[in-house]
């Protein structure tokens, strides 16, 4: 992995893309005294993608946002 400026990916911004897709290998790029990494997505989403999608809560998951842990009722949210 090697690093790159801000200017410098700006000024070369699609061969360091092309690079990092062909080879794989993260670009460091340093701004403002941070690091920001450029890596290719893994093909086909990666292991994340396989599992199976579950419901696991009865209702309206943006609900238990705003619910207060003194509030919480167990049969009334599972089911």
């Amino acid at each position: 992995m090697h690093k790159l400026s801000i200017t410098t990916l700006r000024q070369k911004l699609f061969q360091v893309a092309d690079e990092v897709l062909e080879s794989g290998v993260p670009v460091a790029i340093e701004r403002r005294g941070k690091t920001l990494l450029l890596v290719a997505e893994a093909a086909g989403g990666g292991r994340l993608a396989a599992l199976k999608r579950r419901k696991l809560i009865k209702g309206d998951a943006a609900d238990l946002a705003n619910t207060r842990v003194g509030e919480w009722r167990e049969p009334e949210n599972l089911g």
